[in-house]
């Protein structure tokens, strides 16, 4: 018989190497010549931990920062929307582009809301002082709401207001549309004129800082959609809900009483936030109302609670 032989186990320890024989580096793609590889890829973990982290549970940031943002982003707005070029000859061909379009689905009844509003005139005035304040009021409300009451869902809900609103400037820089009220032999009553409403930049000695023939796509009904939408699915109390919905409808028959904009500017602006919404599933891999109301950072740490057995002093049975 020969003698028995080792059979090397998978797994088993190599046998030490001769003194002095330096030691064999591991192979494979897993080897790190240094320490650098090491802490890089763990810095490189904990970015893209952070990064899901906030994609699943956003955090509020700090106030004085959103008050920046806001404020910065509103004045890049107003700026970009105030800049692009009037173009009025443009604004008035578009106009009527889509004006003849509404008459050719036989659905074009701007003309007459607005005659049959101008009739009356407590209603129309308030109609006017509507769309001069609200517009700006009721969405910041909602920001300040969502902040203080929803400040997980804060920075996702208000992802896709911004989304929404960058998408309408590259409506207005492309789409020059002269609103109702302007178009030439379009018989339309501007309002604000008629009226005198102050307040308003639409009509009257504001109109040089303001850019006239930026109608479509409507933000008006992008911003009180949104409104809309956010109190409906996150607020409590059923009439607050139902505001929330009656509140875009309400901006709709006051845009088109006031001849400030066409139907079809409202569905542009429903366009527009239609995009806000999918870019913010897209970055947060969910609704941004399904977001956690509270972001997971500030809730409060729950007490470690161990077995009672591990509180009682250890009785060993065993017997030597």
């Amino acid at each position: 018989m020969g003698e028995p032989t080792d059979i090397q186990q998978p797994g088993a320890e190599q046998p030490d190497a001769a003194p002095g024989t330096p030691a064999a580096a591991p192979a494979g793609p897993g080897r790190m010549p240094d320490g650098a590889t090491r802490v890089a890829q763990s810095r490189s973990a904990a970015l893209r931990n952070r990064v899901r982290d906030q994609r699943r549970s956003p955090a509020r940031p700090r106030i004085w920062f959103e008050l920046a943002l806001i404020g910065v982003s509103y004045w890049l707005y107003s700026l970009v929307r105030n800049a692009v070029p009037e173009q009025e000859a443009i604004a008035q061909k578009h106009a009527s582009w889509i004006w003849d379009f509404e008459h050719s689905l036989g659905v074009a009844f701007e003309r007459s809301v607005n005659h049959a509003m101008d009739g009356i005139g407590w209603l129309i005035t308030g109609m006017n002082y509507y769309y001069a304040t609200l517009h700006f009021v009721v969405t910041i409300g909602v920001l300040v709401w969502l902040y203080r009451r929803h400040p997980g869902r804060y920075v996702g809900v208000r992802t896709v207001l911004f989304v929404t609103t960058g998408i309408a400037l590259v409506g207005f820089y492309f789409f020059p549309l002269a609103p109702p009220r302007l178009m030439t032999d379009g018989g339309f009553i501007d309002t604000v004129k008629t009226h005198g409403t102050w307040g308003s930049m639409a009509s009257g000695p504001a109109t040089h800082v303001s850019n006239q023939f930026a109608a479509m796509p409507s933000m008006h009904i992008g911003w009180s959609m949104w409104c809309g939408l956010t109190l409906f699915f996150l607020a409590r109390r059923t009439w607050v809900r139902v505001l929330g919905l009656l509140y875009p409808a309400a901006t709709l028959v006051v845009i088109v009483s006031t001849a400030n904009h066409f139907w079809m500017d409202a569905v542009g602006g429903l366009v527009c936030l239609l995009v806000g919404f999918l870019a913010a599933r897209w970055l947060y891999h969910s609704s941004v109302y399904k977001l956690p109301r509270v972001p997971a950072r500030e809730l409060p740490e729950e007490p470690i609670t161990v077995p009672e057995q591990w509180s009682e002093p250890a009785v060993s049975t065993a017997r030597r």
